[in-house]
């Protein structure tokens, strides 16, 4: 990681200080954290085509951006955190947090708030280049952390949790304001198509959608997979579209970046050997809570709502950085020519 980044003081630091009722305006009189990259790092920035194709496409797969090193302490401080390690846990527990613990047994592994929970994957996951590289693709000048959820897909043939349906990350973070939205996937091996990798639905993104009802702002573990697979066929055929799939084929150290509108999924592992991965959610700096109204009359609501601080009107926070740090904020970084 070049330049001081999002180091495990720097984040105490901002905690104590919320922790201590600093007001908005003395936190901003705190020292500014510096985003920097090497010659090096800048060399493995999109290009202009590069960024045109994610517009055009929905997805991106990036050169080598962690070194074997990296993954492979990313990798051990996972198996840290399945065995217990934290940094700290959550004040409270969200109403639909997904907190894998092994009495659950050997089903398809989802934890949340792995950025916050434990210092060490976040001392790798948050490194400014993942942050850049969003940046450009998503055309804004800051990138903050959204979610992050450690993910196992355990080699255990017809195990149906491995199987992901067809969904959009944007249904359920229906309460962001931003479409700018998009996700990193960190695989901790290569990772293909026969361990069950990320499949994109190629140029959905740019679908007009319909059929939209308020089951869409849950996650898609807690919907029907048929109805999933019902509204990706009436999406594209309102559009007048072709289901391309493509599954992302992606390297170790390497990382594959969706739209926050890209239909996506992903299918069995039948490799014999665990798949391991974040999902790195990342947000732009103008994403904020919205109010999200539901045909009942109530709000949808998302799992930061109960965590991060209050704005002065009283709406939550999404810029917390307790909780959604700044990962990139850019400074003259522009794509390569």
């Amino acid at each position: 990681m070049s330049g001081p980044g999002l180091r495990a003081a720097d984040r105490a630091g901002l905690r104590a200080a919320d922790r201590a009722g600093l007001r908005a305006a003395d936190r901003a009189e705190l020292p500014e954290l510096r985003f920097e990259l090497t010659a090096a790092e800048r060399e493995l920035l999109p290009s202009a085509a590069d960024v045109a194709f994610y517009a055009e496409h929905g997805w991106y797969l990036t050169p080598k951006l962690f070194t074997d090193a990296e993954v492979d302490a990313l990798a051990a401080a996972a198996e840290g955190y399945y065995a217990g390690a934290r940094s700290r846990e959550l004040p409270v527990r969200p109403p639909r947090l997904a907190a894998w613990k092994p009495s659950d047994g050997p089903v398809q592994r989802h934890n949340d708030y792995v950025h916050y929970e434990s210092d060490p994957i976040a001392r790798v996951l948050c490194k400014p280049l993942v942050g850049a590289v969003a940046a450009l693709l998503a055309g804004v000048s800051e990138i903050r952390v959204f979610q992050s959820t450690l993910i196992l897909k355990p080699a255990v043939a017809g195990e149906p949790s491995n199987v992901v349906p067809w969904h959009i990350d944007k249904h359920y973070w229906s309460t962001s304001s931003s479409e700018r939205m998009l996700t990193a996937f960190v695989p901790f091996h290569d990772c293909d198509e026969e361990m069950g990798t990320l499949t994109v639905v190629d140029g959905s993104h740019r679908w007009r959608e319909v059929g939209r009802e308020d089951s869409v702002t849950r996650h898609f573990a807690d919907r029907d997979r048929g109805d999933l697979e019902r509204l990706l066929a009436v999406n594209a055929a309102h559009n007048g579209a072709e289901v391309r799939k493509v599954p992302l084929v992606i390297p170790k150290g390497h990382l594959s970046f969706h739209h926050c509108r890209t239909y996506h999924g992903s299918g069995p592992n039948l490799s014999g050997r665990p798949r391991r991965a974040v999902s790195f959610h990342l947000q732009d700096g103008a994403n904020e809570y919205r109010r999200f109204p539901l045909s009942d009359g109530g709000a949808a609501v998302y799992n930061h709502d109960v965590l991060v601080r209050r704005l002065p009107d009283g709406r939550p926070d999404y810029a917390d950085p307790e909780f959604c740090p700044v990962l990139w904020r850019a400074e003259g970084a522009g794509p390569r020519v």
